[in-house]
């Protein structure tokens, strides 16, 4: 694998002037509205990929000595699969939608316009910096935006190539390229944006949401923290184990939705621990030494912040714990016997090191996870329903993933996005598209509609205000109990007397003394 990357040359702050000009004089020309040009933006995208594929999968390895594998199936072909789905879905996504029917609004024709938010930018991430670069720029041309793109210094190879080939696939007026780091995002975040969308660490999220609130830009967050996985001593674990250490060993753990670490019953520690060691050596049969598929940390400070956490943990290393700087390489490694202090439990890990922490059973699990930040991912391995119920509606979480990891996130249909601590906000597919977009509230009032509600105008009197009562919604019946199973029963009660006043019927039942006694007979029966 080469460890060989180019060393950018930044934009220029009087450059990033002219970006960000040019981009608003071509938004207010109205040129990425129509939805013919924005289709033919995202066709070009889906190119840019695909007829450099081989140069894309070559500087992956460069920045993350990727496989070539893992950067096909974790970020390249998906991307291109969300050029298609943009494409294919973008008439749809954009047009203007009817307000749900209601009679008295419905002369008004109240509809939402799906429009764009303008000149919005876009922070991305080393770790995926195909993904989670090109990915959101999908949504926000299919919104009619023009996108500026910052993308991560720390993989100059990949960030480099993708500030070659835009401009030579895409209109260089609505879609741009700053290189550069703090000085240039700092400056990139002077400016006012219709939307700004934040992927990385929560340590510079929080200085890019001060920067952002002073412009009152719009912003989303996409972060991380440590996503753990609760083990079910009931599932399969040689499944559970295969499917835990690949999205932990993927991009070398450089993900922010990886398995952090792992909740197991103590009864069941060893077991699970021993299935990942056989996964392991299944995966890596001569070794994780010599294997050429697992990636490399991203540069010497990431390696020794990984080495010093794993030096300096009181948990036993089952296996793995290899190291080498030259490299940058770290074996894939699993800790068991982790406690609440230990060093592996401080931070993130975002490395290939996995911390088992047995506690006593799932409610310790829940309880544990509720005591430290809401994760990005929650992960949960189990065959029974109920056992996965109770872990996810007792907790908060960006997923909610059962028996399986990292896939969601490429799943079409489901938001990516996280709550609290993890990020704020979603994106990937449509909700990129409604991250971008506003959604502007129409209604279109004809003449007429003031002999209806022509009391609204002053003078006020007593004669008016009796005309608009008939506007006033009529409540539901006030409940007996803010306890919901006395509002149930109370619901309950109509029906069973619904129920029998038919059946009194049916039978013949009908002098009033007879209807009676059965009237009273239910009211005793219900105590009502």
């Amino acid at each position: 694998m080469s460890n060989m990357a180019p060393e950018l040359t930044f934009t220029t702050l009087e450059e990033i002037d002219e970006i960000y000009t040019t981009l608003n004089k071509t938004f207010r020309s109205g040129k990425t509205k129509p939805i013919a040009f924005r289709k033919v933006q995202i066709l070009q995208l889906g190119y840019l990929l695909q007829d450099n594929i081989e140069r894309f999968r070559e500087a992956l390895a460069a920045d993350l000595g990727r496989p070539p594998l893992e950067s096909s199936f974790l970020e390249l072909d998906s991307t291109i699969s969300d050029c298609k789905i943009a494409y294919d879905r973008v008439d749809k996504w954009a047009r203007t939608e009817k307000a749900p029917f209601n009679i008295k609004f419905a002369a008004f024709r109240p509809a939402i316009r799906k429009e764009p938010k303008g000149v919005v930018l876009s922070i991305s991430p080393f770790n995926y910096p195909v993904w989670l670069a090109l990915g959101p720029i999908i949504g926000a041309i299919a919104a009619g935006n023009c996108v500026v793109l910052k993308p991560s210094e720390l993989s100059p190879a990949i960030s480099g190539l993708i500030a070659e080939l835009i401009p030579k696939y895409l209109d260089n007026d609505v879609v741009r390229v700053v290189l550069g780091a703090v000085t240039e995002t700092s400056k990139l975040m002077e400016y006012q944006w219709g939307h700004v969308l934040y992927t990385g660490s929560g340590r510079v999220a929080k200085l890019i949401g001060v920067a952002a609130a002073k412009t009152l830009s719009p912003i989303s967050l996409e972060l991380g923290g440590k996503s753990p996985v609760v083990i079910d001593p009931k599932c399969d674990f040689k499944i559970a184990a295969r499917r835990i250490l690949w999205g932990k060993c993927a991009n070398a753990g450089q993900t922010c939705v990886a398995p952090d670490y792992v909740l197991v019953p103590r009864s069941s520690e060893d077991a699970f621990v021993k299935a990942l060691k056989d996964a392991h050596d299944e995966f890596y049969p001569s070794g994780a030494t010599t294997t050429p598929d697992i990636s490399r940390i991203i540069n010497p400070a990431h390696f020794h912040r990984l080495k010093k956490l794993l030096d300096s943990t009181a948990g036993t290393v089952a296996f793995g714990g290899q190291t080498d700087e030259s490299r940058k390489f770290i074996a894939p490694t699993v800790v068991k016997g982790i406690k609440d202090e230990d060093s592996l439990m401080s931070e993130e890990l975002f490395g290939p090191i996995l911390p088992i922490m047995p506690v006593d059973d799932v409610d310790a699990a829940i309880a544990y996870i509720n005591a430290h930040d809401h994760p990005l991912a929650l992960y949960c391995f189990s065959p029974d329903a109920a056992f996965k119920n109770k872990v996810f509606d007792n907790t908060q979480s960006g997923s909610a993933i059962a028996n399986d990891v990292l896939i969601h996130c490429a799943t079409d249909g489901l938001p990516f996005g996280g709550i609290g601590p993890s990020g704020s906000g979603y994106h990937t597919r449509t909700f990129s598209f409604d991250m971008f977009t506003h959604l502007r509230a129409s209604l279109d009032s004809p003449g007429w509609i003031d002999n209806i509600i022509g009391g609204r105008f002053p003078p006020y009197s007593p004669g008016k205000l009796a005309s608009l009562k008939r506007f006033r919604v009529k409540l539901p019946p006030r409940p007996i109990s803010a306890n919901g199973h006395l509002i149930e029963r109370r619901r309950n009660t109509k029906l069973l007397f619904l129920l029998v006043s038919l059946a009194v019927v049916s039978v013949g039942y009908t002098r009033t003394a007879d209807v009676g006694e059965w009237v009273r007979w239910l009211k005793g029966l219900i105590k009502v």
